[in-house]
């Protein structure tokens, strides 16, 4: 009876773990199932619309884009259209990423990017693809402007940040960079140039504290990214104001604008430093000045006149204060009783530039001085400028100045370092950065300069100086033909010769009445009053010697 009871609960006792065996693989198959359904879940992109190339986006942006400097809290908590340049990105963790997004200049903004919960509009798979978008490529974004928990010290726009919904890539950027976007930004390296392209992971580039630093041919090399950097676009800034308050100056006074040519039949004032090229079936010439012509204007009756335009000098001077290429302001005025009428204006017009540069373009100033400290370009007080004489110039040089200047003669120009020299006299005895020689040498002006009637081994001709630097040469022209004809003789040169004789003829063709005027070199006005290393770095496209690309 005992046996027969023992074998019934065995019995039992199995089909009992027979049962919950079954039940046990039955769980197991539907947590299989619902592992696998969950993770067929997970790997479906449910944003896969919200990102990706342009040209094959599905979902992009709608409405108007909106500016970086434009964004203020009445944006915040909307919704907004951006376009610019990856300038950063970092990812944290898996789930979400951080951007800064950059249009011109300095002008950028931090973009945050988190998987949703339920996989949109941010999926995983869009985090990982924008943190690994590559630097310096082209997007359009839309996000949601919020406010940080703090401000991005890292971003001009520093009070807001970006929650990117949909980021397309425009144009994408290239795996290596010629130049990172932070080293462009920085302080240029060597000065020296190079014709050919620097290897950025060479020689161009050095490491110290922050970002690399480059050389300047590597800049040069790197044209885009060079242009890209905020400092380069507030020198640009300065530059394109210089010429425009130039500009409204003279205008507002009677000047008119006028074109000369670039191309020329005749080395222009006779000189060697000209650029020759074939001309059809015969050899033309890229223009020194338009002094030829802005003379010209003056006889045909236009009373003031002023032009902005390239001017050519085939001097092989590979310093930082030259190029084979520049930018010239030029005018020429009617002289009704004295020359000083002339110099006063020109020194009205660059007075003016200086002011107008320290109220319009505060911001760029100080960005440019972040890059290259340097000292506020220090002006005289009004009704107290500094005009002296070359040869009190040279006095000064002789009393106070270095030992090796203590015998410089009164008829031999001044050198750069000269120059210098005296313009750290002048600033500590007058403080002021700008001043103006007057009555230079009669060897150191060229043939159409006018003689002082007084005194003709001097001229009623003028140089004007930013930091000990030349940066204007002028004076009163010759302008009755019998005087200018002696004066091309006394200089060596023929009066009949090709491009003399056609400038001569203009005298003899009419009444030409007495006139001066001075060029100014625009690249330098603004490297001098920023005090950059090199007058290259305001050059839109550097042209020297050694260099003719891009």
């Amino acid at each position: 009876m005992e046996e027969t009871t023992s074998k019934k609960g065995a019995k039992k006792a199995e089909a009992k773990a027979k049962k919950e065996a079954e039940k046990a693989r039955k769980a197991a198959e539907r947590e299989a199932a619902a592992a696998s359904s969950s993770s067929a879940a997970n790997t479906e992109d449910l944003a896969k619309e919200n990102y990706g190339d342009i040209k094959t986006a599905t979902g992009l942006p709608a409405g108007e884009f909106t500016k970086l400097e434009q964004i203020g809290e009445e944006h915040v908590g909307k919704t907004v259209k951006l376009r610019g340049y990856i300038q950063n990105s970092r990812m944290q963790g898996a789930k979400m990423a951080f951007v800064e997004l950059r249009e011109v200049g300095s002008w950028a903004i931090q973009g945050v990017v988190a998987a949703s919960a339920e996989g949109k509009p941010v999926s995983r798979q869009m985090v990982k693809w924008i943190g690994g978008i590559k630097l310096e490529s082209y997007v359009v974004v839309e996000a949601t402007v919020q406010k940080p928990l703090e401000p991005v010290k890292s971003c001009r726009v520093s009070e807001f940040e970006l929650h990117l919904t949909k980021v397309y890539v425009v144009a994408t950027a290239p795996e290596t960079l010629g130049m990172g976007f932070a080293t462009a930004n920085r302080a240029v390296g060597s000065l020296a140039e190079q014709e050919e392209a620097v290897d950025p992971n060479v020689e161009g580039l050095n490491i110290s504290e922050g970002a690399p630093v480059a050389s300047l041919a590597t800049h040069l090399a790197n044209p885009t990214m060079h242009k890209r950097a905020p400092v380069t676009v507030a020198i640009k800034k300065v530059r394109i104001t210089v010429e425009k308050l130039f500009r409204d100056y003279l205008e507002e006074r009677g000047f008119l604008n006028f074109h000369p040519p670039c191309l020329i039949g005749a080395a222009s004032e006779g000189g060697a430093n000209v650029f020759k090229l074939p001309y059809f079936d015969t050899e033309a010439y890229l223009a020194q000045s338009p002094q030829f012509y802005k003379q010209f204007e003056i006889a045909g009756g236009a009373q003031r006149v002023y032009c902005v335009g390239p001017v050519f000098r085939a001097e092989n001077s590979n310093t930082p204060r030259h190029m084979t290429e520049f930018t010239g302001l030029d005018m020429e005025m009617e002289i009704a009783e004295h020359y000083h009428e002339v110099l006063h204006m020109l020194e009205g017009v660059l007075l003016y530039i200086f002011r107008g540069l320290a109220e319009k373009c505060r911001e760029e100033i100080d960005l440019v001085r972040s890059v290259y400290p340097s000292e506020e370009f220090l002006l005289p007080e009004p009704g107290k400028e500094i005009r002296l004489t070359f040869a009190e110039g040279q006095a000064l040089l002789r009393a106070e100045g270095p030992p090796e200047y203590a015998d410089v003669k009164d008829e031999e120009d001044m050198s750069t370092p000269q120059e210098k020299a005296l313009g750290a006299l002048i600033k500590k005895k007058y403080n002021t950065d700008f001043y103006v020689l007057d009555k230079f040498p009669v060897d150191a002006r060229p043939f159409y300069a006018k003689p002082d009637p007084e005194n003709p081994k001097v001229t009623n001709a003028y140089d004007f100086f930013m930091r000990g630097q030349e940066i204007l040469s002028g004076g009163q022209r010759l302008h009755l033909p019998a005087e200018l004809e002696a004066h091309i003789r006394f200089k060596g040169l023929d009066p009949n010769q090709k491009g003399i004789k056609e400038y001569v003829d203009v005298f003899k063709s009419v009444g030409v009445p007495p006139h001066g005027g001075g060029g100014i070199g625009l690249d330098r006005v603004v490297a001098f009053y920023l005090n950059l290393p090199t007058v290259h770095l305001v050059s839109d496209y550097v042209r020297t010697p050694k260099r003719l690309l891009p």
